[in-house]
């Protein structure tokens, strides 16, 4: 049985993941949000204007009223900006799984972030959710976002072939996942 908690705040050495706010959005849009790699890479549509984020705000935040909504602004504690975000972005809650999402600006890439983000996110599916499995997956093309699957220790489990048509090119899916017992090790 799950134990839907919400989207709470967790801090780390260098992150503060929160839910979102509106006074988000300056950071979002300068960072990460209207970014056309950033956000293919996580098969997002690109958001350009204060009012397109405005409404992806409004079902964040209206969303977090679900105890079983999960998704965090990534903020850097040094800037005090939104960096990104990370999310369980789907849980099941019959099967005691959830698998996570996450994103962070190019400014901010190759500096531990995002692999900081999901070992705590992944440690709140455990520990405070009660999930019995954390799955992620991500593109053949996105070798960062592999690194910090792999950082994080996720067991690989499978690619789906040509899964995404992109830039008149398929693109394999690749799945991982972590299950409580091998988190517990």
């Amino acid at each position: 049985m799950l134990t839907h908690i919400g989207t709470q705040t967790i801090e780390t050495e260098r992150l503060i993941l929160r839910r979102f706010t509106y006074s988000d959005d300056d950071a979002m849009l300068k960072y990460w949000i209207a970014d056309e790699k950033i956000q293919s890479l996580y098969s997002e549509p690109v958001y350009t204007t204060k009012e397109a984020v405005k409404e992806l705000l409004d079902k964040y935040i209206a969303s977090y009223e679900h105890e079983d909504y999960y998704r965090w602004a990534i903020i850097e504690k040094v800037s005090g900006e939104c960096i990104g975000q990370i999310a369980y972005f789907l849980v099941d809650s019959k099967n005691h799984f959830a698998e996570i999402e996450y994103c962070i600006g190019a400014a901010f890439q190759c500096r531990g972030y995002a692999t900081e983000a999901t070992k705590v996110v992944i440690s709140y599916g455990f520990e405070k959710i009660n999930l019995h499995k954390v799955q992620i997956c991500t593109k053949t093309i996105n070798k960062p976002s592999q690194r910090v699957i792999e950082k994080c220790g996720f067991v690989y489990e499978g690619t789906l072939r040509d899964y995404f048509y992109m830039n008149n090119q398929y693109i394999g899916r690749l799945y991982y996942s972590m299950l409580r017992n091998e988190f517990n090790k």
